[in-house]
């Protein structure tokens, strides 16, 4: 699973469980988004879903 900001795979824990978040958009789509940009973007979900789209 890759993160849809950065590109860079997620790690996942030995239950396959992201070592991340999922974001949704507007319409309702899960996003997936790893750790590291998690923490840049952490005050602030629609930034996050800019940086998506």
């Amino acid at each position: 699973m890759k993160c849809e900001i950065c590109k860079m795979k997620i790690e996942e824990t030995f239950l396959k469980k992201i070592i991340g978040t999922y974001v949704k958009d507007a319409k309702g789509k899960k996003h997936t988004v790893c750790f590291q940009c998690q923490g840049k973007f952490m005050n602030n979900k629609d930034e996050m879903v800019k940086q998506i789209e």
